[in-house]
């Protein structure tokens, strides 16, 4: 199983390359992006040094699926999916905040709430719940998009306060959050599975607000089986989860939590493996359809070259 970690590839019309967490991102013209889903994983805003075998694929494909199940809630930067790795689309200008939202308390949300805290994002949150509990109504509990290092908590007064987003851009990116998890909700649902948490990202582009990066992947969600949700509940036990909890949960057994002095753990195999495995398990459960990895012919990053190659010169994006 080959993993790609990184690219360098030089599309013509190429204006800048952008390296994110887990996708590589080429401007073309100034007009589109064309953005690589690696094989990268990210976990406590660190990117872990092993690729995960067609974990970019699963992330691409999964956010074309709701990019597209969506698009009457909100427009999104997707035009089109060259090879299952890439997508491309319009180049958006991101608001500088992330949009968190919470049906269920858990992960980051538990952590805090177990150590005391009982406020996130200036959202209170009431005694007496216990980890995975659900809330009366989801809650938005934004982030800072951090260009390096660690997205922050913050508050929608902090946002509005300082500039990150106007209070009526704010107030649309709210609007669609509840929407999308509403929708995210329910087609999980139809799947046998409860949709947790997940977060958004939105960007402007002539004035209008569109859904970019991506969308209840994996890697921006955190699922778990509904069948035998409240019997695990009534007894205190773990949920059953489609996510990258596990593997957050694996680093923290391992004394790694991204912190100063805090060293990665050694991947091995079986660990790789399982991830991989997890990732295509979402895929299959998340979609309803079977994963077909992509053909690679011998050489995955050449097929990827020559399938963006061919859409920017069918659409005219190849300026002389």
């Amino acid at each position: 199983m080959k993993s790609i970690t990184a690219t360098n590839f030089h599309f013509p019309g190429q204006k800048s390359f952008y390296k994110g967490k887990v996708r590589d991102v080429y401007n073309i013209n100034d007009e589109m992006l064309v953005m690589v889903v690696s094989d990268r994983v990210s976990a406590f805003d660190v990117v872990l040094p092993h690729g995960i075998p067609y974990k970019g694929q699963v992330l691409n494909q999964i956010a074309a699926h709701f990019m597209k199940a969506t698009a009457d809630i909100v427009p999104n930067w997707i035009t089109a999916i060259p090879h299952p790795m890439v997508s491309v689309g319009k180049l958006c200008t991101p608001f500088k905040v992330e949009m968190v939202i919470r049906g269920y308390l858990s992960g980051h949300a538990w952590r805090e709430y177990s150590s005391g805290k009982r406020e996130i994002c200036g959202v209170r949150l009431p005694e007496g719940m216990h980890e995975n509990d659900v809330f009366r109504e989801p809650l938005i509990t934004p982030t800072t998009k951090a260009d390096v290092g660690h997205d922050e908590d913050i508050s929608k007064d902090d946002i509005i306060k300082k500039g990150l987003v106007s209070k009526e851009h704010y107030e649309k990116l709210e609007h669609y959050t509840r929407m999308l998890f509403k929708r995210g909700t329910e087609m999980a649902a139809r799947q046998g599975l409860i949709l947790v948490d997940t977060k958004y990202e939105f960007g402007m582009h002539d004035g209008t607000i569109y859904l970019i990066d991506e969308v209840h992947t994996p890697d921006s969600s955190r699922y778990f089986y509904k069948e035998g949700y409240e019997e695990r509940q009534k007894k205190k036990e773990p949920q059953k989860q489609l996510s990258k909890e596990f593997l957050r949960q694996w680093l923290i057994e391992h004394n790694f939590q991204g912190k100063p002095g805090q060293n990665v753990p050694q991947m091995d195999g079986a660990i790789i493996t399982a991830v991989s495995q997890r990732y295509i398990e979402l895929f299959d459960k998340i979609t309803g359809e079977k994963f077909v990895p992509a053909p690679d012919g011998g050489d995955l990053e050449k097929n990827i070259e020559a399938s963006v190659v061919k859409f920017l010169n069918e659409h005219s994006l190849v300026k002389s």
